[in-house]
């Protein structure tokens, strides 16, 4: 029998690990498929990712987001109460005092303006200050200007309600001893002291005519001196003159020195 020499044809089976996606392949043993494992950048397994501690980042968030305790909160608000209180106390005699110097200027400034507007105007204008005036319901002391010619009042100006025209017991009192009274005027017993010699003057009222000079209401020089105070606080005491001939204004303030108290000139 003559056995032909032609190879047979057998049908080749399509190979399974070629049509195989890339990263899986058919495990031989069980019949599987098989993850090929991730190459690195250089053709190496990449290594296996490090298990995260889940707990540990969790817990370290949740310290991130619990905010203040009950603590610290009350720490933290009795501190800001005790430095409100140090501030306050520290605050309160800067404030105190800047209310005396209001009222000491806005009586220099209202005066010094009527006679501004007296010889601008080519007009007597005259000026009346007075303690007691009710503003508001509260006893105030109070400055009014008003145009002679046509009795108008112009300007009126309150002092702060705890600041008056006010003298306190201790301010010098005499005319020629040291320490004295501001200019020499009066001898410290009346807060608003103006119509200095005149018997029939008014203490009270300053009449500005167009030369810049200050009579009273009958026409006399007026020279004097105004106080301005808080009560029971010496050492808050001011003091402004007038000198009628010219009309020139002064203010003075009053310092210690020892045991006793001084006036010197702003």
């Amino acid at each position: 029998m003559r056995v032909s020499q032609r190879p047979l044809l057998v049908a080749q089976a399509p190979c399974l690990w070629r049509n195989t996606p890339k990263d899986a392949r058919l495990n031989p043993e069980d019949g599987e498929l098989e993850q090929e494992p991730e190459l690195g950048t250089r053709g190496k397994a990449a290594p296996a990712e490090l298990p995260v501690d889940r707990k540990g980042k969790g817990h370290m968030d949740s310290r991130r987001m619990r905010g203040f305790s009950m603590i610290e909160l009350i720490i933290v608000i009795s501190l800001i109460l005790v430095v409100s209180a140090i501030s306050a106390i520290t605050i309160q005699p800067a404030l105190r005092e800047g209310r005396v110097t209001e009222a000491y200027n806005r009586t220099l400034m209202t005066i010094r303006k009527a006679r501004d507007y007296s010889v601008a105007q080519r007009q007597i204008y005259f000026v009346t200050l007075a303690n007691g005036v009710i503003v508001n319901g509260v006893p105030s002391s109070q400055i009014t200007v008003t145009q002679g010619s046509t009795g108008t009042v112009i300007n009126t100006v309150t002092l702060p309600t705890d600041i008056t025209f006010d003298i306190e017991p201790g301010i010098p009192t005499s005319q020629t001893v040291a320490p004295t009274t501001p200019d020499g005027f009066g001898v410290g017993g009346t807060p608003i002291d103006f119509d200095q010699g005149i018997v029939a003057g008014a203490k009270n009222v300053i009449y500005f005519y167009p030369d810049g000079s200050a009579a009273d209401a009958l026409g006399n020089v007026n020279n004097g001196v105004v106080y301005i105070a808080r009560a029971g606080e010496i050492r808050s005491s001011r003091a402004i003159t007038l000198w009628g001939a010219t009309g020139r204004l002064r203010g003075w303030h009053l310092y210690p020195t020892g045991a006793t108290y001084y006036w010197r000139q702003q």
